[in-house]
C-alpha cells in the first residue's frame, strides 16, 4: 500500500507527529502550506487557500492527514485540503496533536466534533481518526494550566508514557 503523510503545523507538535508517522510507515511526507499563515485570520474563517502541493494525491492508496485543532475548529489549511482533494482521496486517516483531553472529547472544543466533521465530508473514505492530546505529556499539576499547554510541544524528551503507548497502538492498528 502506497501512503503519504500530509501535515500542517504551526507550533511544531503536529510536524513532530507527522515525521514520526512517516518514519514508522516508511512513507513520503509533505507539508501543507497556507498562502497566508495567520492564526488570527484562520480562526476568523478568512481563507486564502493553500499553496500547491508537489505530490499527486491519486498516486496514493492512503493519505495520513496530520494537523492541529484550534478552539474546536477544523482549521482552514486542513479543511481546504480535504475539500479540494475529496474526490481524489481513496482512504484518509486523520491524526491530531490537540488540546482537548480525552475526557472532554465531546465538549464544545473537543476533538470528536472535528472527527465527525471530517467523516461527514469524506464519508467512508475516512477510515480512522486519532487524537494525541498534548496534556498527556504534562505533569498532573499542569494539565489544566492553559499557559503550560500553549508552551508545550511534542519532542523526543516528552514523547513517552501514555502518549507513546497510544501512539504505538495507533501504529500497530493501522499497519494491520
Amino acid at each position: 500500500m502506497k501512503q503519504i503523510v500530509y501535515y500542517y503545523s504551526s507550533k511544531g507538535s503536529n510536524r513532530y507527529l507527522a515525521k514520526k508517522i512517516s518514519s514508522d510507515f516508511n512513507c513520503e511526507i509533505e507539508e501543507i502550506k497556507p498562502r497566508l499563515n495567520s492564526h488570527f485570520l484562520m480562526l476568523m474563517g478568512i481563507n486564502f487557500g493553500n499553496r500547491k502541493i508537489k505530490s499527486n494525491i491519486e498516486d496514493y492508496d492512503r493519505i495520513i492527514l496530520c494537523g492541529p485543532i484550534w478552539m474546536g475548529k477544523f482549521i482552514i489549511p486542513l479543511k481546504n485540503f480535504v475539500n479540494k482533494f475529496n474526490e481524489k482521496i481513496k482512504d484518509l486517516i486523520f491524526v491530531t496533536c490537540c488540546g482537548s483531553p480525552f475526557e472532554k472529547k465531546d465538549e464544545k472544543f473537543g476533538h470528536n466534533l472535528i472527527f465527525n466533521e471530517v467523516k461527514s465530508v469524506l464519508n467512508a473514505k475516512c477510515s480512522h481518526c486519532e487524537a494525541f492530546p498534548i496534556t498527556l505529556v504534562l505533569p498532573d499539576e499542569l494539565k489544566n494550566d492553559t499557559s503550560a499547554f500553549m508552551k508545550t510541544h511534542l519532542n523526543d524528551e516528552n514523547f513517552k508514557g501514555e502518549i507513546k503507548t497510544i501512539y504505538d497502538n495507533f501504529i500497530n492498528n493501522i499497519q494491520k
